[in-house]
């Protein structure tokens, strides 16, 4: 969904379904939020945007806008687990916040009281996470750049499934050289530089081309849709 349209909808969702703080019977005692940040992050994460898990996403709602004004207006956390719960299991509801542009069902049963507990806790909400939730998913950029040896030139996705390269930055010599994204987030990613080449999308294995470098400065990025956007990019540097 790129329209503005949903970010309006959720407080007036929320009424139409029942779902106020005090009417909705659905609780988060049970659920598990790390579980579900993780899960959010690496099922969710690429389309969507929500400031404490991280995640970037373009493609769907930005979920800490959508969310803003019911936050606001006090919404509980039962509520909002309610009307996020009901559209994972039907994305395609009017009224709700996708137009089933989302996969139904994406994730199921008790991972979906998960991820709707996690993201009802954290949508619109200032700050960072803290304690377990904290350290839930890894996958902090380095500092430091990648650096190509003996002709390989390897350039990681984030294991955690956000829509960023292990690396920001990398370093090569100029000549023959092999590209590659080991990825093992489960997320469909790959590796391509702009003018130069690109590897196959893959959810798990490695993506990977052979290029001859040429002194200069490029960008490499992830081709799937929104990922780049999103922020899923790097500066290659070559000498």
């Amino acid at each position: 969904m790129r329209s503005a349209a949903p970010y309006a909808i959720v407080a007036a969702t929320a009424v139409a379904l029942g779902l106020g703080a005090s009417g909705c019977s659905i609780k988060s005692d049970n659920a598990d939020k790390v579980a579900g940040k993780k899960l959010f992050v690496q099922k969710c994460g690429s389309c969507h945007t929500l400031s404490r898990a991280g995640t970037k996403g373009v493609t769907g709602p930005n979920l800490d806008m959508a969310f803003a004004r019911s936050r606001l207006d006090g919404l509980g956390q039962s509520g909002f687990q309610g009307v996020i719960e009901k559209q994972i299991g039907h994305p395609s509801r009017p009224g709700m916040l996708g137009t089933g542009t989302m996969p139904a069902g994406l994730v199921k049963g008790k991972q979906a009281t998960d991820v709707a507990a996690y993201v009802a806790q954290s949508v619109a909400r200032p700050g960072k996470d803290t304690g377990l939730l904290a350290t839930a998913v890894g996958g902090v950029q380095s500092k430091k750049p990648a650096v190509e040896a003996g002709g390989v030139l390897k350039i990681p996705a984030a294991p955690g499934g956000q829509l960023e390269y292990v690396y920001a930055k990398a370093q090569a010599k100029a000549g023959p050289a092999t590209i590659e994204m080991p990825n093992t987030s489960g997320v469909d990613h790959n590796i391509a530089i702009k003018g130069v080449g690109a590897g196959k999308i893959v959810a798990k294995g490695v993506s990977s081309f052979k290029a001859d470098l040429k002194p200069g400065t490029y960008t490499y990025f992830c081709e799937v849709p929104g990922h780049e956007a999103a922020g899923m990019k790097g500066t290659l540097t070559v000498k």
